[in-house]
């Protein structure tokens, strides 16, 4: 009759774990301040509860795992690590740090910026959740307010809003583009206001806060977009001309799928950013880094 395994102790795990390291029970022992023989008997009490043998003590003079043995090893690195991560944790919050962080970004930020950011912000705090969301003009402010996030990244959607912490962090350039056959783009020279007679593909502002608010917008036709990517994919299909910022769009521009226009009204403009927060709810240390660190980008390109 096969009886079911015991539940071995995080201890038995700890010193098998430890003898799997250093090769044997005496390291073991050393390592762990305790005698020889209280690494023996946790090992045998381990293989005791779990029924198997770990290690190959008859031919060898160091212990050798055994084929269960390395079954086991996997599965106690697996828990030994999980405990480490609960303990990081523990400690973390114990500290003020947050258990999770909820970021909301512009889509105009560029795509280096955001994981430049997000993957230094993985290295520094691996125990912190964070949870990304990707929003348009004032649906970043909005979102904030709403508590939805505690850290965003504005576009400049949030002049004379009250209750939100500005922080510059510098701005991306928005060029006019349209598709090679465009008549926008085909023609020799374009007539003072000629933007104004084709369509614009505009994105559209989802939020409540700034919805009658306009940026950069020209033309008498319009299209509204509520994403950015699909602005981008209707523009190189010749659908509309707009505003793009220009490293979203590099890649098109130097292969031709894109050209920049030369309108009179608008050769291009700045689109600035703020790394912004509710005044009432400051952020954590995790979320402070994570603003310094879009300052810091700011700073390297300037």
């Amino acid at each position: 009759m096969i009886s079911d395994p015991g539940t071995p102790t995080l201890d038995q795990l700890r010193v098998f774990l430890t003898v799997v390291e250093v090769g044997s029970f005496a390291a073991a022992a050393r390592k762990l301040h305790r005698a020889t023989s209280v690494i023996s008997y946790s090992i045998a009490n381990l293989e005791m509860q779990l029924g198997v043998t770990l290690f190959d003590r008859e031919t060898t003079r160091k212990p050798q795992l055994t084929d269960a043995g390395r079954t086991v090893l996997a599965e106690a690195r697996t828990i030994a690590n999980g405990v480490h991560g609960l303990r990081a944790k523990v400690k973390g919050l114990l500290q003020g740090l947050e258990a999770e962080v909820h970021v909301v970004l512009d889509v105009m930020l560029p795509a280096e910026r955001v994981v430049d950011a997000l993957k230094s912000f993985r290295e520094e705090f691996p125990t912190v959740a964070l949870h990304l969301h990707m929003e348009a003009l004032g649906a970043v402010t909005e979102r904030v307010i709403n508590r939805g996030a505690v850290v965003g990244v504005s576009g400049p959607m949030n002049d004379g809003i009250n209750g939100i912490e500005r922080i510059g962090i510098g701005s991306v350039e928005l060029i006019p583009v349209a598709a090679p056959n465009h008549p926008l783009a085909s023609a020799e020279g374009n007539v003072p206001g000629a933007g104004r007679e084709h369509t614009q593909l505009v994105l559209s502002d989802r939020s409540q806060l700034t919805k009658d608010k306009e940026f950069a917008v020209l033309s008498n036709r319009t299209w509204r977009l509520a994403d950015l990517g699909a602005k981008h994919m209707l523009l190189r299909e010749g659908i509309g001309w707009g505003n793009m910022p220009r490293p979203m769009i590099q890649e098109d521009l130097d292969s031709g799928r894109l050209v920049q226009l030369d309108l009179s009204e608008y050769a291009s403009g700045q689109y600035t950013f703020d790394a912004i927060y509710r005044t009432d709810a400051p952020p954590g240390p995790a979320a402070r880094w994570l603003i310094e660190r879009f300052v810091q980008q700011n700073t390297h390109e300037a």
